[in-house]
């Protein structure tokens, strides 16, 4: 959050007609009044660019947190203001298993999903035989993530990066995870406006199958390639590194 604009602080009382409601908002909740840490927050926001909070639990320290955050944001200025990372399950109703069919979509998904994607993990170790390397294998794997709709909706995307996701599983694999543990109204920002189950079967299943004939065969040519010596060199010289 910038409290500042201009070289000049943006004072709550200088902000009074641009900012939100938000003593409307204090009144839907039906909060009359804030207690003393909740003010003395507000009062020390107004007064500091940067401000630590402590508070015990249950104290209302959430509320004293939001408060001076509501009243920063401007609202005839069309940009982000304010950026709060907070896990989604204290912020989104539902985020749970709460059901036997949302316990069975989480389990069928975990299940198909890692049959798809171990034989690709195992593929691609084999490819180096310096362990040190395979740190390369995690960029590709994090831009596959990026663009998979994990941290960000994927229908936002433009629609080749969409096109480009749905062909691994880590799309998939994301989109049975958040109808398991997600309320049905929020698949309004997947792809299609639907969690896709049966699409979800079909290309987790192609890749299982694919994988399950490919890792075989990479692994026993890998196999034919090493000699007793060499696996008990690279052995001795992990061992030396753990000594």
């Amino acid at each position: 959050m910038e409290p500042y604009a201009n070289g000049q602080k943006r004072t709550f009382a200088a902000m009074e007609n641009n900012t939100l409601p938000v003593e409307q908002w204090l009144s839907n909740l039906k909060i009359k009044a804030l207690n003393e840490m909740q003010q003395a927050s507000i009062e020390a926001n107004e007064q500091h660019a940067d401000v630590i909070l402590l508070s015990d639990t249950g104290s209302g320290k959430t509320l004293a947190f939001l408060l001076p955050i509501l009243q920063l944001l401007d609202k005839s200025v069309p940009a982000t203001q304010a950026l709060v990372i907070v896990p989604s399950l204290f912020i989104l109703d539902g985020v749970q298993l709460n059901s036997v069919y949302a316990w069975f979509t989480l389990a069928w998904v975990l299940a198909l999903g890692l049959v798809a994607t171990l034989p690709i993990g195992a593929v691609f170790g084999s490819l180096f035989s310096n362990p040190r390397n395979s740190g390369l294998i995690v960029l590709p794997i994090m831009g596959l993530v990026a663009i998979s709709g994990i941290f960000y909706p994927i229908s936002a995307m433009p629609e080749w990066v969409q096109g480009a996701a749905q062909v691994f599983p880590v799309y998939w694999l994301g989109l049975g995870m958040r109808s398991a543990m997600l309320p049905d109204g929020l698949s309004a920002v997947e792809i299609g406006e639907s969690w896709r189950h049966l699409e979800t079967v079909g290309v987790l299943g192609a890749w299982a199958v694919v994988g399950l004939v490919v890792a075989p065969m990479v692994l026993r040519r890998m196999a034919r390639r090493e000699s007793g010596s060499s696996i008990a060199e690279r052995r001795d010289r992990a061992m030396q590194r753990v000594t």
